[in-house]
């Protein structure tokens, strides 16, 4: 009888650039204020991403610190998915060029666009290489530069999101590890948070704001907090767990109050989830990888632990990933 093979998390790792941006900065830049700002959202700071600094470099070092975690050279991966929003550029995909930066030749290597759900529908695919047995060690990468794509003299946006990236390296394994993972996409939402303009669609004007990120703000945060909750009810159904078997929720980071929302929901104590946004705001596919990161290398995520991760990003895409670390 075969064994069953699990993608196991062998090694993880997170960047953040090296300029902050704190709340007290923007006061100084747009009609908001550094109390008004932490009571909606919880975010103190965001890191920005510097002149010429690219989503490649961003990755490139978070994988660097993946690979030194999991005791790997980078001749081990054999496929490389690339969670991003924000590419180098239109061609060839970040992936590709993260590849050429650890001199790596022959794999696969593509990116994955499901903006703040990135990571996660990046981490479901390279689940699926793993057990079909094409693949056996994948490095999956959150990375973004959102400061290209934000208005920064619009208040409802620029407070909120960030730069950074998350990598984590799976390999295959006969112990546990991603016991399941769940991906959904609704796209009749579409208006509430997207770009208006891109390559093939071309901006009707030279107005800023058909180049840069546009939010409905109330809608989005309504429509988050009910699909996170939905999607732990269905990865815990899925696996036959109930709340109680939760370790850790490691959520995306977009907004301190949906983070306590969902925790509340899965009865979870506030110290069982993950928070990093107040240190690096929303930075779109890397959130959930940056979070993972820092707990695991904290020593709050020890091996053994149920994770729960999830996110939910502009498309409407979501999903989420049952690990045991």
């Amino acid at each position: 009888m075969n064994q069953k093979v699990y993608s196991r998390i062998a090694g993880t790792g997170g960047y953040l650039p090296e300029k902050i941006l704190t709340n007290a900065d923007l006061e100084k830049m747009v009609d908001t204020s550094d109390e008004w700002i932490r009571e909606r959202t919880g975010i103190e700071q965001r890191h920005i991403a510097a002149e010429g600094q690219t989503t490649c470099d961003l990755a490139e070092q978070a994988t660097l610190k993946a690979l030194d975690m999991a005791g790997l050279e980078a001749s081990a991966i054999d496929l490389i998915i690339v969670a991003t929003t924000t590419p180098d550029k239109t061609f060839p995909s970040t992936a590709c060029l993260l590849q050429q930066r650890l001199a790596i030749h022959g794999c696969p290597a593509f990116d994955i666009q499901a903006v703040c759900s990135g990571f996660v529908y990046a981490l479901s695919v390279a689940d699926q290489f793993i057990k079909t047995g094409m693949a056996k060690c994948v490095l999956v990468v959150g990375a973004e530069t959102l400061s290209r794509i934000i208005n920064w003299t619009d208040r409802n946006t620029c407070v909120l999101f960030g730069d950074g990236a998350g990598a984590v390296l799976l390999e295959a394994s006969e112990q546990e590890g991603i016991l399941s993972t769940h991906i959904h996409a609704d796209g009749q939402y579409e208006d509430l948070l997207h770009v208006p303009s891109g390559i093939s669609k071309l901006p009707s004007s030279d107005s800023i704001e058909e180049r840069t990120m546009n939010m409905k703000g109330n809608e989005v945060f309504k429509m988050a907090i009910n699909t996170l909750s939905r999607i732990a009810k269905e990865t815990l159904e899925a696996n036959g767990l109930q709340k109680e078997d939760i370790d850790w929720l490691v959520p995306h980071q977009a907004n301190l109050r949906i983070i306590n929302g969902t925790a509340k929901k899965l009865k979870l104590s506030a110290d069982q989830a993950v928070i990093t946004v107040h240190k690096h705001a929303n930075t779109s596919s890397a959130s959930v990888p940056l979070a993972l990161d820092e707990a695991i290398r904290d020593g709050r995520i020890q091996r053994g632990h149920m994770l729960l991760l999830e996110a939910f990003g502009g498309g409407f895409t979501w999903g989420s990933a049952l690990i045991r670390y």
